[in-house]
Formats: C-alpha cells, structure tokens, sequence
C-alpha cells in the first residue's frame, strides 16, 4: 500500500507499509532504484523502437534486468531481517543468516 504526503520542500515523499501497517526504512530507496529501472527501460524501448543496434540494446536491456533483480533481493532480504528476523532464539537468528545467504541465488 503507498501513502503519499508532501515533505516542507512540496516534494512528494512515499511511505511503504506492508498489510499490517508497518514502514520498512528501506522501502523508498527500493521504490526509487525501480522507478530509476522504469526510466532505463523505457528508453530501452525507445532504442528499439528507433530501430538502434542489437548489440546497443542488448546490455542496456540487461542492465535493466540486473536492477530489477538487485532491488528483488533487498526487498527480500529487508523481510527477512525486519519480518522474519525478530524472532528471539539463536536458532532462529541461524535460520534467519541462512536464508540471507541462500537468496544471492534468487
């Protein structure tokens, strides 16, 4: 869910909340790097709808695929450590350790 309100600047600032209401302090920057990846393909589009090289296109396209998938993975792992990671035992802070490893390979 997204909740917008105007910051003292008049610029629009975005707070992410998940369904039980509450904020991830990493959820903006995430939101930023996907809207900064919107931009990116949109003028990967705009490459190939103007007809550039192949071999222009090809790595700006996985550029973009590589931001997704960054953005993918801190968004995961930020669950991890906020939803996940409070839990109190040492062998829930292990499990919790493995899965933030194991997501590299997502």
């Amino acid at each position: 869910m997204k909740h917008e309100k105007r910051k003292s600047d008049g610029a629009k600032e975005i707070e992410s909340r998940d369904r039980n209401g509450h904020r991830h302090q990493s959820h903006p920057g995430i939101i930023r790097r996907l809207r900064r990846a919107e931009g990116h393909l949109r003028s990967v589009i705009a490459m190939i709808e103007e007809g550039r090289a192949c071999l222009d296109v090809a790595p700006q396209l996985q550029a973009v695929e590589q931001a997704l998938a960054n953005a993918k993975v801190e968004f995961i792992r930020d669950h991890i450590d906020h939803c996940l990671g409070e839990a109190g035992s040492s062998a829930a802070h292990q499990v919790v350790n493995e899965l933030k490893a194991i997501t590299k390979y997502l």
